[in-house]
């Protein structure tokens, strides 16, 4: 996370922003109630859970609101940090 920004939707902002932790919680549901049934550990999840592997962090513009990947907004900073 110590790495350059640059937002690439208004492509001026290159110090405010907000990170996003990205907290998965694996859960069962009811598909008629929609009540949670069982709720998992990364541990003791049943053999066709699959558990989340996507970014711990997502990260959006404080100036126009895109949220995305934090490897965007790092790419776009090297990029812009070229030019």
């Amino acid at each position: 996370m110590s790495h350059c920004y640059c937002c690439p939707n208004c492509k001026t902002n290159k110090t405010r922003f907000n990170l996003i932790e990205q907290v998965a919680h694996p859960v069962k549901k009811n598909p008629q109630t929609g009540e949670i049934i069982e709720e998992y550990t990364n541990e003791t999840a049943e053999p066709f859970h699959l558990l989340y592997k996507g970014p711990q962090y997502r990260v959006q513009c404080a100036a126009c609101g895109l949220v995305e990947d934090e490897n965007t907004f790092m790419a776009f900073g090297q990029y812009k940090e070229t030019k």
